[in-house]
């Protein structure tokens, strides 16, 4: 590499006494440019992973394959993109992730990014603190989780990157219910399900049918919390018929890209650049939530590229190199 990481290790206030008492203490890698030691301040770029990852992955042995640093390095060194900081957030979680949202069954870990991680990058980095300076990009959950910062924080993040980003939960969510709720039928709730789910992973590994089950129960713990149920999520399906609910369910929908993008166009108008792509093979159906969210956001005046590529859902952290270098030149420099 041209430029060099750090890792650093800070206590973040927003997650101290979350719900699923996972550490409050993080691990942030912070990519630093070539040129950096010199002097001069910089934009920044967070990065946020996806569902079932953590913030170590960012920098895991591909074999062949560069990591995700490794690409933003490239592409600075070719010239391709203007130096920039940057941030690899971990956001892991005991039920595999938060869609880096505020949940009461799971944590604040909107706060945790918007306060913690970039009121820490801030203060001790070089970097140029203002919204004009900073970009989120993220794919799958991380993905989602960048339009979630378009929606809220405008004014810390200015450009927004969604890669296969969850989007129409009608797609990318509901087949999952019904593995749900075989699985918990057969374990007598979800809450001995995950118990023996965690045990089973530590003892051995997860098995293939696991992530559906896991996902299902994730999702809800971050859209429907409810305190005093079990795990303090209620689930969007009945767990004796899996018949939905509607009047969870419908708190769900609240979460999706493509309803509160519209209800937000304000906020998402303030943005300086969105960034939007999905596979054609999504597994997950990202490609039509992909072109609801453009659409939306084209309807209400707000300037986005958005573009598919000929892949699945899996293994496309490539398409960081495309994200980035629309991002990384819009941005405000010293």
């Amino acid at each position: 590499m041209k430029g060099s990481l750090e890792h650093r290790t800070f206590d973040s206030p927003a997650l101290e006494g979350n719900p699923l008492g996972d550490p409050a203490r993080r691990l942030v890698t912070l990519y630093l440019p070539p040129g950096y030691a010199e002097g001069g301040r910089f934009p920044t770029v967070y990065f946020l992973h996806g569902f079932s990852s953590g913030g170590a992955s960012w920098t895991s042995f591909g074999g062949w394959t560069p990591t995700v640093p490794e690409r933003l390095d490239a592409l600075i060194a070719a010239g391709t993109i203007p130096p920039c900081v940057g941030v690899f957030v971990d956001g892991w979680t005991r039920v595999g992730g938060s869609q880096w949202i505020n949940s009461e069954a799971i944590g604040r870990y909107r706060d945790y990014l918007v306060r913690d991680v970039v009121g820490l990058v801030d203060r001790e980095l070089r970097t140029v603190a203002k919204p004009a300076a900073r970009a989120v990009v993220g794919r799958s959950s991380g993905g989602y989780g960048a339009l979630v910062m378009g929606r809220f924080h405008p004014d810390v993040f200015a450009h927004v990157g969604s890669l296969a980003g969850d989007t129409y939960f009608e797609y990318c969510y509901l087949p999952d219910f019904p593995k749900a709720a075989g699985a918990f039928l057969a374990s007598g709730g979800h809450e001995p399900w995950f118990r023996d789910f965690v045990e089973r992973a530590r003892a051995t590994k997860a098995r293939g049918d696991d992530h559906a089950v896991v996902n299902a129960l994730a999702m809800a713990m971050a859209y429907t919390p409810k305190r005093g149920e079990p795990m303090n999520v209620e689930l969007p399906f009945d767990p004796q018929t899996a018949r939905l609910r509607p009047e969870v369910w419908n708190r769900w929908l609240v979460h999706d890209p493509v309803r509160f993008v519209p209800k937000h166009i304000d906020s998402f108008r303030k943005l300086a650049t969105v960034f939007i792509d999905a596979g054609t093979r999504d597994e997950f159906h990202m490609r039509w939530g992909a072109r609801m969210v453009a659409q939306e956001l084209r309807d209400g005046g707000v300037q986005v590229v958005h573009e598919e590529f000929e892949d699945g859902h899996m293994g496309t952290n490539y398409r960081f190199d495309r994200a980035l270098a629309v991002l990384v030149p819009r941005m405000a420099g010293e």
